[in-house]
């Protein structure tokens, strides 16, 4: 047992019992664990604050406090740390309360050493594993090549990558343009971190998340008494990110009055807080991302068009998951493998009609769609990843027949398992097959003829019949 513990784990026990303590001591340190012991809850909070133990075991019923409330008051000083409550008095609705209060699991008296060791090592396993994942999950890039490794290696993101290495160490202004989910946020950490601004904080706003009169708090912060409800001066996130990054998250739908406000900032790199009239220097570098084409907003009278140009320094594209099919795979994989640790499963990997569905699904949520629909089919899945636990379903791989027509229907009635837009996206990929299948099979297999004949180009062509698997002999 002691190799799946995390070496000089140190586990608080909080007990009034001596004997109880000094036998689950003796357990612990036969393991290579070092046994923290307080006899109240007082007294084991303060080990928490002193000895940062890495899992907990606490009695429900202390001298001074009750288990259940001691519970909260450790989940509010560490979420992360592991409980087990002890009870000698087991009962149903108390173990039910337990664990909706965030104990890690329940165990009565008398103990038994191998039932305490068992629970004790799948806590300190499930709070090491819990680390990976947010180490795996972080958003702090450091540099373009973990551009790639967050975004995938297919030749867009790499030229993207290249974009946001030259730009990043300018100071300029950068708009950051892409559809929701397409990953502008992990852009605009890239460009901060490669930046001389790396040591400085980033802040990011969703400018489409708050109403007007919050948002010019958020961004310019207030002075006490600037209006009803200001009963404290606020820093806004012009101040807290001097010598840094600001990232202005869904520009596009910033109020017209606060754009003005903005302008005035970005050319004078001076601010006010609502209600004040002192004048704030800052040294900000903004970045802003849109899902709309700003251009067009500002010409359209949407978006003021000298805030547009102030910001537009240098422009960077984000292209959509369906644009970058050679990602598809790479980020279902890196997904897959994140949401393993996170759920302690060994998914080992998808099914030929999963990868097709993949391919040939086209992403309207791009790549926050796909980890969504990951994590979901890897809580599903036992062995591997189907069709049936991704939700969509593949297209067909050969030429169709009543029978295949049957069994390719997208929308089961008693299930509803595709929305209406995904059931249309998989006809209309289905389609698309089928005439590229035909055309090639009138041309011979000859790719270039049947682009002509489709008026498309090659390259489009080639990675069609890559992407639906179409082989004509």
């Amino acid at each position: 047992m002691s190799s799946e513990s995390t070496p000089a784990s140190k586990i608080l026990i909080v007990d009034d019992q001596n004997e109880v303590c000094s036998v689950l001591s003796w357990c612990l340190e036969r393991e290579g664990m070092i046994p923290v012991v307080a006899h109240t809850g007082e007294a084991g909070l303060e080990k928490i604050r002193t000895e940062h133990p890495d899992a907990m075991l606490l009695d429900i019923q202390l001298p001074d406090s009750n288990g259940l409330e001691m519970l909260k008051q450790v989940k509010g000083h560490d979420e992360d740390l592991p409980v087990i409550l002890i009870t000698g008095y087991p009962e149903i609705r108390t173990a039910v309360a337990a664990m909706r209060a965030g104990a890690h699991d329940y165990l009565a008296k008398p103990l038994k050493n191998h039932e305490v060791l068992r629970v004790v090592f799948r806590a300190l396993n499930e709070r090491a594993l819990r680390r990976k994942v947010r180490q795996l999950s972080s958003h702090v890039l450091e540099g373009a090549s973990s551009l790639l490794e967050f975004m995938g290696p297919s030749d867009a993101i790499r030229r993207l990558a290249a974009e946001v290495d030259r730009v990043a160490k300018t100071n300029f202004s950068v708009l950051i343009l892409g559809e929701t989910g397409a990953g502008k946020e992990l852009v605009a950490h890239a460009i901060h971190q490669l930046s001389s601004r790396s040591e400085g904080p980033i802040m990011a706003v969703d400018c489409g998340a708050i109403p007007e009169p919050l948002l010019e708090s958020e961004l310019f912060g207030h002075e006490k008494g600037a209006y009803t409800g200001a009963d404290k001066q606020k820093i806004g996130r012009f101040e807290m990110a001097h010598g840094g990054t600001l990232f202005l998250d869904e520009i596009s739908n910033m109020p017209w009055g606060s754009q003005a406000k903005l302008l005035r900032v970005l050319q004078e790199k001076t601010i006010y807080r609502i209600g004040g009239n002192q004048p704030i220097k800052t040294d900000v570098r903004v970045l802003a991302a849109s899902n709309r084409d700003l251009n067009k907003s500002s010409e359209e009278g949407a978006f003021r068009r000298d805030v547009y140009f102030r910001l537009n320094e240098f422009s960077l594209v984000v292209p959509s998951l369906r644009e970058r099919q050679e990602d598809i795979l790479y980020l279902a994989k890196r997904f897959m493998d994140s949401t393993n640790l996170e759920l302690q499963k060994t998914v080992h990997g998808f099914t030929q009609s999963a990868v097709d569905a993949l391919l040939a699904y086209e992403w309207p949520g791009n790549v926050r769609q796909l980890r969504s629909m990951i994590r979901r089919a890897v809580l599903l899945a036992d062995e591997s990843i189907s069709v049936q636990h991704l939700g969509i379903r593949a297209q067909p791989q050969g030429p169709k027949t009543p029978e295949a027509d049957s069994e390719s229907t997208v929308f089961d009635s008693s299930k509803g398992s595709l929305s209406l837009r995904e059931v249309m996206e998989c006809k209309k990929a289905a389609i698309e097959r089928e005439i590229l299948t035909q055309v090639l099979r009138e041309t011979g297999g000859n790719k270039a003829k049947a682009a002509r004949l489709l008026q498309i180009d090659y390259k489009t062509m080639h990675s069609k019949v890559k992407q639906y698997g179409i082989s004509i002999d």
